[in-house]
């Protein structure tokens, strides 16, 4: 018997699945809604079937922040035995890209094939999967980049198996526009994600469920999220603390930085007013000094 879909009202308050801690409450969720929904999601995105059979949701310890800002939300492994790393970045920095490749690089060597029966070939396949909710990162106007070693000179791939994929966010103003029949599956996802909590765009987020299974499993599961008050609380006040434990760390620098310049200042001043006192102590002339002045290398 085929399961009923549930369709959003332009009334319902969703809580937005861009928030990194709610995306992975979705996706690694214990309903079997979670696990076909993220493996529809990845065959969406790298454009071939695969089934997710182990997840493991990454969850740094509270107190370190760096781990927290480096680590990965979901993690995990294809029947064939791909390794994917499939992430939501609701504020990505401007690095962003460098450390995109890090992270493949991880994945990809993290696989031990010292002391086996196995060679470079029994190496499987890798993807770093991450959707950027916000910012611009590549200066085109496509939303969906795949990436690979390739020689772009003379048009030769390494035919390599580590693939970086990236989702833009911010490059959706003219595929929202198109029918959702038109779209492609990729484009479902991306429109979905950005435009979800959008009680304006309802109707459309509500043809792509229809058309989609993997998002309207995605969708059973963030509705009950939604009218769980409890886990809807514990979400945002995760979330709450990330971007206070960020912005604290933000303000701290910026206070550090006005500080040393301040003390830059007022050491510059006092050297200034030093080296003055100097020259009048010589009994040099108001052009003399002038000219000692001007003598003095810029910095």
């Amino acid at each position: 018997m085929k399961k009923t879909k549930i369709f959003f009202s332009e009334t319902d308050d969703i809580i937005d699945i861009r928030y990194d801690n709610v995306f992975k409450a979705v996706f690694t969720g214990e309903a079997p809604a979670s696990k076909e929904a993220l493996s529809r999601l990845i065959s969406a995105l790298i454009g071939r079937e695969i089934t997710v059979v182990t997840i493991n949701a990454n969850e740094p310890p509270i107190n370190n922040v760096r781990d927290r800002q480096i680590s990965f939300d979901i993690s995990c492994k294809a029947g064939d035995g791909e390794l994917i790393n499939v992430e939501m970045s609701l504020n990505p920095a401007p690095f962003e890209p460098v450390r995109l490749e890090f992270h493949a690089a991880k994945l990809f060597t993290g696989q031990d094939i010292k002391g086996t029966d196995k060679d470079y070939d029994d190496l499987k396949q890798v993807y770093q999967i991450t959707i950027l909710a916000k910012k611009r990162f590549f200066q085109d106007e496509e939303f969906f980049h795949s990436f690979e070693y390739y020689d772009p000179a003379r048009e030769v791939s390494l035919s390599g198996k580590s693939r970086i994929i990236t989702i833009e966010l911010s490059k959706l103003d003219e595929i929202i526009k198109k029918s959702v029949e038109e779209m492609s599956p990729q484009e479902r996802w991306a429109i979905y994600f950005k435009y979800l909590t959008d009680k304006s765009k309802r109707r459309q987020i509500n043809k792509i469920i229809e058309l989609e299974d993997g998002i309207a499993m995605a969708s059973e599961v963030l509705i009950n999220i939604s009218k769980d008050e409890k886990e809807r609380f514990r979400l945002m006040s995760e979330y709450k603390y990330e971007l206070d434990t960020q912005s604290r760390l933000v303000a701290a620098k910026r206070e550090g930085m006005q500080k040393g310049i301040e003390e830059g200042i007022e050491k510059g001043m006092e050297k200034a007013k030093n080296y003055m006192l100097e020259l009048l102590a010589q009994g040099l002339s108001q052009e003399e000094i002038k000219k000692k002045i001007e003598e003095i290398p810029s910095q």
